[in-house]
């Protein structure tokens, strides 16, 4: 951040004829008071809860960004009013106020990590991860300050260098005209080096780095050899070109024995089709090819095909292909394809475009296979997705009407702010019921569970084709919002859910960073919480389709089998 002067200690400091302004303090001379009181304000208000756990220098790291986005304000403050007054400087803070504001952060800091140990101990046994030593707190105060000072000597360093590009331009214009323009041209510079070289750069490093990871290998994950399953035998696409998610995805899936052994029935193998980024030319000749490859399996004649959106990498939750195949005993095909080399939270800021063209493009070509069928031999056809996935899941429909015309059910876990259709269920939900947790149109045909029982709220007829939202209330992936930084959100304002802390308040740009950060470790919770979501897809998946012969015992017996593959 650009340091602005607030003191005349300052000003005054690069005269070199003014001995006495140069015996102050360093610290009056080198930081502003206002922005070093806001700057301690805003650490404390960051170590109240949030959504999830941190460690220590995670916690540290989200402090001191707070600490510095704080002196950052206070020192725009002062600016702001030093300039509508017409004032060149400020009165510098009088000695006792610095050595008060020392006292008052010395305490105040050694009261919030106290706080901070009670907070963190209650967040931390809501979501069921170990508590922190005991150390880990006092390290956590400290290392907040640290982060603190070094973003702030950062802008002192910009700082400084405005200061003499201004100075140098003074020569020839008016100062408050050889600001004003200094600024614009570091700006425009700025702007340009980030959207030119350093993006281009960084972007194609980091698509050099992920397709590399794309193109590893497992020993874990052999080629298939049934013609069943894409890269096997008389597979349209390659075993290498399915990409690394996509090996996984197409190698994993219960066993024809497995599936035998736990429905008492002999069962059939599924059908796992998949294209990866190698497959095919484009998105949608991927998607044409994966639906192919689901017609030369035979995937058209089976009970159910399930159209699967990845996320940003190719990854598919396993634990929601798997439980289809189990409740069918294997009379099921997924079909899903890959659009992206990125992580799911990079492919989200910069690839979300091509996640909406995916699963549009991918729903499309198997529903016209559909379609071309005689009616009463169509399968029923579902779609699921989690995360990125749900967003690009949901793109082919535009709203709940379209997706229960065009489906057989549906099944999103963790949706994102940016979901289409999820965001107008939440924001035109049934009074009373919590932006966590909603009801929308009594229930009919969609409901939100963040456990299974919530499945059977509300207490009234459920008619199909059903949709199911899995959404945890600490997960910061379905409630982080850029709209955070100033408004407060209703899942904040309303009752909180069964796993959020109820001392979590609201504060303006603190609670955004610190559900930004949230996101981050977002997988690193038990499941049922933060963004993991595995068992309770058994009890969603039974509620959406009610298999023929599948009862609750069935459902108990299969959530401790599923599993979550390493996530992109």
């Amino acid at each position: 951040m650009t340091q602005t002067r607030d003191d005349t200690a300052e000003v005054v400091q690069e005269e070199p004829g003014q001995q006495e302004q140069v015996r102050r303090p360093w610290w009056v001379r080198h930081y502003t008071f206002t922005g070093t009181a806001l700057g301690l304000v805003f650490i404390w208000f960051s170590l109240t809860p949030s959504l999830l756990p941190r460690g220590p220098l995670f916690q540290a790291l989200v402090s001191g960004g707070a600490g510095a986005a704080g002196y950052g304000i206070g020192v725009f403050a002062v600016w702001l009013t030093r300039y509508m007054l017409s004032r060149d400087s400020s009165p510098p803070a009088p000695r006792l106020a610095w050595i008060g504001l020392v006292i008052v952060g010395v305490v105040g800091q050694i009261l919030m990590i106290i706080y901070f140990h009670v907070w963190q101990d209650e967040v931390r046994d809501l979501v069921g991860v170990p508590r922190m030593g005991f150390w880990d707190h006092p390290l956590t105060a400290v290392l907040s300050i640290v982060v603190l000072f070094v973003l702030v000597e950062i802008g002192q360093l910009i700082g400084r260098l405005v200061r003499f590009l201004v100075r140098q331009l003074g020569r020839v214009a008016p100062p408050r005209v050889s600001a004003v323009v200094v600024v614009l041209l570091l700006l425009a510079l700025s702007i340009a080096l980030l959207n030119g070289v350093v993006v281009r750069y960084a972007m194609s490093t980091i698509n050099s780095t992920f397709s590399a990871v794309n193109d590893e290998t497992d020993p874990d994950f052999a080629a298939p050899t049934s013609p069943l399953r894409s890269g096997g035998p008389q597979s349209l696409a390659s075993w290498e070109s399915l990409g690394h998610q996509g090996r996984i995805f197409v190698s994993g899936g219960p066993t024809v024995e497995q599936l035998t052994e736990f429905n008492g029935a002999p069962a059939i193998e599924p059908i796992r089709a998949y294209a990866g980024l190698h497959s095919a030319e484009g998105i949608k000749a991927t998607a044409a090819l994966a639906a192919e490859e689901l017609r030369r399996t035979g995937g058209l004649d089976r009970a159910v095909v399930a159209v699967g959106t990845t996320t940003g990498t190719g990854w598919i939750n396993d634990a929601e292909a798997s439980a289809l195949e189990y409740m069918y005993n294997g009379d099921t095909a997924i079909v899903s394809m890959q659009y992206s080399f990125l992580p799911s939270w990079l492919s989200f800021l910069v690839d979300k475009e091509n996640a909406r063209q995916a699963g549009q493009a991918l729903f499309e070509a198997v529903d016209a296979m559909i379609r071309e069928m005689p009616e009463a031999q169509r399968p029923k056809l579902v779609v699921f997705g989690e995360s990125l996935g749900s967003f690009g899941g949901e793109a082919p429909f535009l709203a709940l009407n379209n997706l229960i015309a065009r489906t057989d059910g549906a099944l999103f876990s963790g949706p994102t702010f940016n979901n289409t259709i999820w965001d107008q269920l939440i924001r035109e939900r049934d009074p009373g019921s919590p932006m966590w947790l909603p009801i929308y149109d009594d229930g009919e045909n969609v409901r939100f569970a963040a456990r299974a029982q919530n499945l059977a709220r509300p207490d009234a007829p459920w008619g199909t084709p059903r949709v199911v939202y899995l959404q945890h209330a600490s997960d910061p992936i379905a409630w982080w919002n850029p709209d955070l930084l100033f408004t407060e959100p209703d899942w904040l304002r309303e009752p909180k859910g069964y796993d959020v802390s109820g001392r979590m308040q609201w504060i303006p740009i603190v609670t955004f960073l610190q559900v930004s950060a949230d996101m981050a470790v977002a997988v690193d919770v038990p499941d049922g919480h933060g963004h993991v979501y595995v068992k309770d897809v058994a009890n969603a998946w039974a509620a959406i389709l009610q298999p023929p012969g599948w009862t609750p015992d069935k459902t108990d017996k299969l959530r401790p089998i599923l599993h979550s593959d390493e996530k992109d």
